[in-house]
């Protein structure tokens, strides 16, 4: 298990495919989870094992410190929810040179603080690790529990884009001299 980092109440490490499928299938099969985020709910464990297998096999061949990781609970063990610190997609899919922070949580874990901790860990590790002198947040203008999280990490409203994911996003930035 390849750790990326912590903080006081999390672990953020890299997927285990045979040990985090039914897991990673709470929060992905969950379709009050996944309406905000382009797709649609995982049908099974086994379709969730085969997305934790693309995923972590594109995030490897990149081989750039980005990735899509799991938030476990120290007191638990438990997987919690995913953070993500990775290139945001242009409305093709293709890779830009802006790098965005992310969080998908499970329903238990809502309203925690989790979201909130795991993207400043991984803010902190893209402005400190990778050296990032820009992060954004793209969250669906009504998502408005994702949007009070970019405002407790203190990003900056830029107001809607299109350039990404080809739907209408809420766009936020944070630069690493303002943090």
């Amino acid at each position: 298990m390849t750790e990326i980092f912590q903080t006081q109440r999390l672990i953020v490490r890299e997927w285990i495919l045979e040990v985090d499928a039914a897991q990673a299938f709470e929060i992905y099969g969950d379709s009050e989870v996944v309406r905000f985020l382009s797709g649609k709910p995982e049908e099974n464990e086994k379709t969730q094992r085969e997305s934790l297998q693309r995923l972590t096999e594109r995030y490897a061949q990149l081989n750039n410190g980005t990735g899509s990781w799991a938030i476990v609970e120290k007191q638990t063990g438990e997987i919690v929810g995913t953070i993500l610190l990775k290139q945001l997609p242009d409305n093709q899919g293709k890779p830009t040179q802006d790098y965005e922070v992310g969080w998908h949580l499970k329903k238990a874990a809502w309203g925690k603080g989790y979201a909130t901790e795991a993207g400043r860990g991984a803010i902190e590790y893209g402005f400190n690790i990778l050296k990032l002198s820009v992060i954004y947040a793209v969250v669906k203008p009504e998502n408005h529990a994702s949007i009070r999280v970019t405002q407790r990490l203190g990003m900056i409203p830029m107001g809607r884009t299109h350039k990404y994911y080809s739907v209408e996003l809420e766009l936020f930035k944070l630069d690493a001299e303002h943090r």
